[in-house]
């Protein structure tokens, strides 16, 4: 990225900061994400909606267009054909520009009216999809939007005069021109937005989100050899960061057939949905559901998917062998035993198997234990390596995540391997310190991918073991296990240690004999003054 980017991302994110601190007040940062996310998710669809009306009025010649200025009722009469095309339907009145001149112009509506006009606005977004292909990607987008919350007032003055302010900071924000996919100045505001509340949130916050670089590490592992994938998913695709970054990594037209998740919490779907929309994907390519992915699973007919990326919630419960049908899914079956009730971790590696491609690679996020713990967990790492099915496990450095110091692994897998071993890598030390967490830099990720590429054998670094070796280890998958920690003591010399060692006791006796000589002077010198 050049300097001029660069310098552009700063001043974005300066202004993010700015308003977001000014804004949150009594209002907790990590609920009034969804204020300022939605009200930046609002300004991104009316910015598109009127570029792609005005290009098209200028491409027919009409130069001086601008559906902005248009009337309701001339606009009205091009929404059917609108929400074929875009999704999505909103008329002049309505546009993100027009509503916040209204509130800078007239205080005392504002003060009045502005909860209830934004409401009616977010409604009627959600209803021009109502009954067309792209209904199930809007509907109750701005569920978490609650213009009427005491967070932001005790009264409605006081809350309007909040969402003015909210309005104002929101477009002045430099976002730049909702085509320029090079910038991408509201997917970027996005993830800095989830960066910066997940970190000041904890655990609530970091729930919700994986850090870019295990997201891009995690990515690069399920594209190794690869341009372009069918599509890809995470069947607990949280806000969806991780999702996106495929189209990071292979580019633009690098992801054929879009982009599919699951997550089981409303306020995190919309989210995810908001954050497909900021990243300019259109409602025909993404597909998210809100279902327990474990008990209700989506995209069942959907072609199996050749690229899985996931960072699973650790150890949750899940209803396990106390749901009689689960015994029989096709998902889970083939191990011949369920995960733990009290530890879903492995479920989520069954599920993801089952919905992954012949030729594709599935790289999940796991919590250590499930790779040595003994019972039903070790029936299913057996039933992995025995049908070879893992194609790699990396120990990840500690205290990446927000909101736990953990120290996580990676389990890649893959249904076409050209090998019968496990590759084990332990990158535990491959990482910076930055203020409270740690981060992979460009060059950990880069070390990471070459040596999992390569299946290289690296002292101290990775070890590629056979299905004997790890069958003889009774399937405990622990990196520790395979890979011999460097000994970083400084190495000793026991000759040359004995030999100091004569030295000192050598010199030890030479000072005794002093001490002797000395106190026998001086016992000489009392008897004769006595």
């Amino acid at each position: 990225m050049d300097n001029k980017k660069e310098q552009e991302r700063e001043e974005l994110h300066r202004a993010i900061w700015a308003i977001a601190d000014e804004l949150r007040g009594a209002v907790d940062g990590w609920d009034f994400k969804n204020y300022v996310l939605g009200t930046m998710f609002y300004r991104y669809i009316s910015e598109n909606l009127c570029n792609y009306i005005n290009e098209g009025e200028v491409a027919a010649g009409n130069s001086d267009f601008d559906y902005a200025q248009l009337s309701d009722v001339e606009a009205a009469e091009a929404r059917e054909s609108l929400v074929q095309e875009k999704g999505f339907f909103i008329l002049p009145s309505e546009l993100f520009c027009n509503i916040r001149r209204r509130a800078n112009q007239d205080i005392q509506w504002a003060k009045e009216h502005l909860n209830e006009t934004l409401e009616q606005v977010f409604r009627h977004i959600e209803e021009s999809a109502k009954g067309s292909e792209s209904e199930s990607s809007f509907a109750g987008l701005f569920d978490d939007y609650d213009v009427n919350s005491n967070k932001l007032g005790a009264t409605v003055a006081k809350r309007n005069e909040k969402l003015v302010k909210l309005l104002n900071g929101i477009a002045n924000m430099n976002l730049g021109d909702v085509k320029d996919h090079q910038i991408d100045a509201f997917g970027d505001a996005y993830e800095y937005l989830m960066t910066m509340y997940a970190s000041n949130a904890g655990k609530s916050g970091g729930e919700f989100f994986t850090p870019a670089d295990v997201s891009e590490l995690l990515t690069r592992l399920g594209t190794v050899g690869k341009t372009e994938v069918n599509k890809v998913y995470d069947p607990a695709c949280g806000s969806g960061s991780l999702l996106l970054k495929a189209e990071k990594v292979l580019g633009r037209d690098g992801v054929r057939n879009g982009f599919f998740g699951q997550e089981i919490n409303i306020t995190t779907y919309n989210l995810c949905r908001i954050n497909m929309f900021l990243h300019d994907v259109g409602f025909d390519r993404f597909d998210i559901a809100c279902e327990d992915t474990l008990t209700s699973p989506q995209h069942w007919d959907d072609e199996p998917f050749e690229l899985i990326v996931s960072n699973p919630p650790y150890s949750i419960k899940w209803a396990g062998d106390d749901n009689p049908i689960l015994i029989n899914d096709p998902r889970f079956s083939p191990a011949g035993v369920l995960a733990p009730k009290s530890k879903a971790d492995l479920a989520f590696i069954m599920h993801s198997l089952a919905w992954l491609a012949t030729n594709g690679t599935a790289a999940i996020v796991c919590f250590p234990g499930v790779m040595y713990r003994g019972g039903a967990e070790q029936k299913i790492r057996k039933y992995l390596i025995d049908n070879n099915f893992i194609d790699c496990v990396i120990q990840l450095p500690s205290n990446l995540f927000f909101g736990t110091s953990i120290a996580t692994c990676i389990m890649v897998l893959k249904r076409g391997k050209a090998d019968n071993k496990t590759l084990f890598i332990d990158a535990s030390g491959e990482c910076i310190k930055v203020t409270n967490n740690n981060k992979l830099t460009q060059e950990n990720i880069d070390r990471i991918v070459k040596i999992f590429s390569a299946r290289e054998e690296v002292k101290h670094f990775s070890h590629l073991a056979d299905y004997q070796e790890i069958e003889d280890n009774g399937y405990n998958l622990s990196v520790s296990t395979y890979v011999e920690a460097e000994d970083t003591r400084e190495k000793i010399d026991i000759v040359k240690l004995n030999a100091e060692i004569e030295k000192i006791v050598e010199r030890e006796q030479v000072l005794r004999d002093e001490i002797n000589k000395i106190i026998r002077e001086i016992g000489a010198d009392s008897d004769a003054s006595i």
